[in-house]
């Protein structure tokens, strides 16, 4: 067996997208079942908390300072001023709760929905209520809209006024002095600028009269803002449909599954790191992929089964000393295969196959039989002995040379990490146990990498160099196992 490094196992991206891929598709079955957690939770989610009773009423907005190039910016601070405890209190003192406006404020949204129409919904423990709450909100909005004009209104005319006030002073100074001026005769320089004074009179007056009349208008208010700003929508209960609901509920909750499983797949599968693409197995264990099983016991399985059982039938043959099947969590795959692999080898030959237990498979074959490991005894000329053992974690690994001098590995495919993998090939090469090629159980179908290692001549498909001898103790006696598995003469 071979365990040099070939271009396969050189630098590793950080991230591979091609594993995750696979990762996501081996997968699927969980993050399926995620989505369809996903959907039920959300499904029954709208049935035992179904939503509380809503009403909604939509409310015309008058501002001052509309123009028709505003943004939305007017509508979007009403909406922020009702979404403020200040509403909030009015509307409750309305309705006489003595609930918390901060608690009350959670219960009720406010969405401008063009420039001056303003929709307002809050919930309730009955319908009765969710109504009463969405008139006092509009109430309370209405009020303080309006209240806020005719505030900005008097305190606009209240400035006007006290600036008309300052005017009339400055101007009955004006009149004094030009009076003071028309009783002084003979003041040649009075009169001068008598005609000065007489323009600073009449603009001063002008002024005044302008002051006045601007007085005069701000103290109406703002009539058309309280006579606009009114409810378009009386308040009317929210339609609830359950199925719409669940259906809604359960559509977030397929995407929220669908995503939450697709990234526990995928970080799991980064994390765990278990080779499943050809290669990286190939590359771990450092023998080439010579056959691939599905899963299942399904017919195609089983004609599939027979097929390798064929190829490794003809690898056998042509080996010179007894050859083992290695399980690595695929352990019925390679009960399976060693039987129809016995039976095959059968039809010319005695086959003894070394199992433990002895139990664990059983043969209809005339020419073949199932012994335990303690049973085996010597390998007499003429007979072709098989193996049946595991490298599963937990393995004793000074008891494989007795099951065989070389070795098929049968490998499902997702099943170890590569430390275990790297394990597997060191233990194996340790124990001067060749590997003529590994099986892979379950594969991706869509996996079109190579799992063929090139670099290693007796591990690659196109055959396989003879291993050195290898000894091994048979009855208390240390014997050449390919010399006792040749024929005599």
């Amino acid at each position: 067996m071979t365990a040099r490094a070939t271009g396969q196992t050189g630098q590793q991206p950080l991230l591979d997208l091609g594993r995750l891929v696979v990762a996501a598709r081996r997968g699927r079955r969980l993050w399926l079942a995620c989505g369809l957690l996903g959907l039920i939770g959300g499904g029954l989610l709208a049935a035992l908390l179904p939503a509380p009773p809503t009403a909604v009423t939509r409310v015309l907005v008058i501002h001052e300072q509309d123009q028709p190039s505003d943004t939305g910016s007017l509508i979007r601070t009403d909406a922020a001023l009702v979404a403020t405890t200040r509403i909030a209190s009015a509307a409750l003192k309305e309705l006489g709760s003595d609930q918390r406006p901060e608690d009350f404020l959670k219960e009720y949204t406010v969405t401008g929905l063009t420039n001056n129409v303003l929709e307002i919904s809050a919930e309730g423990d009955t319908p009765a209520q969710a109504l009463a709450r969405t008139r006092a909100l509009a109430d309370a909005f209405i009020a303080d809209h309006v209240g806020r004009a005719r505030s900005a209104a008097q305190a606009e005319a209240t400035a006007l006024t006290d600036q008309r006030g300052r005017i009339e002073k400055e101007l009955a100074g004006v009149n004094a002095e030009i009076g003071r001026v028309e009783n002084t005769d003979g003041d040649t320089d009075g009169a001068a600028g008598l005609d000065s004074l007489y323009a600073r009179r009449a603009e001063l007056t002008s002024r005044v009269s302008d002051l006045t009349q601007q007085a005069e208008q701000a103290a109406i208010g703002a009539p058309r803002v309280a006579a606009g700003t009114q409810v378009v929508d009386a308040p009317e209960p929210v339609p609830v449909s359950l199925v719409r609901a669940a259906a809604t509920n359960g559509a977030v909750g397929l995407v929220l599954g669908l995503v939450a499983g697709l990234a526990l797949v995928m970080v799991t599968g980064v994390v765990k790191d278990r080779p499943v693409l050809r290669r990286d197995v190939a590359a771990h264990l450092g023998a080439s992929v010579i056959a691939q099983l599905p899963a299942g016991r399904r017919r195609r399985a089983t004609r599939e089964r027979e097929r390798v059982a064929g190829t490794l039938a003809r690898l056998v043959r042509a080996g010179p000393a007894p050859v083992s099947v290695l399980e690595l969590g695929a352990a019925r795959a390679a009960e399976a295969l060693t039987v129809d692999l016995a039976t095959t080898l059968s039809a010319d030959r005695d086959v003894l196959v070394v199992a433990e237990p002895a139990g664990r498979i059983a043969l209809d074959a005339g020419r073949a039989r199932v012994v335990g490991a303690g049973e085996a005894g010597p390998v007499w000329p003429g007979q072709t002995r098989i193996g049946l053992g595991s490298v599963t974690p937990g393995t004793a690994w000074t008891d494989l040379p007795h099951l065989g001098v070389e070795t098929v590995l049968v490998v499902r495919a997702g099943f170890a990490g590569t430390e275990w993998l790297h394990t597997v090939a060191r233990q194996l090469a340790d124990a001067r146990i060749p590997v003529i090629g590994v099986v892979l159980v379950d594969p991706d179908p869509r996996d079109r990498t190579d799992g063929t290692l090139w670099d290693g001549l007796h591990t690659a498909v196109r055959g396989r160099a003879a291993p050195p001898p290898v000894h091994q103790q048979v009855n208390g006696t240390r014997q050449d196992l390919r010399r006792l598995t040749e024929t005599p003469g």
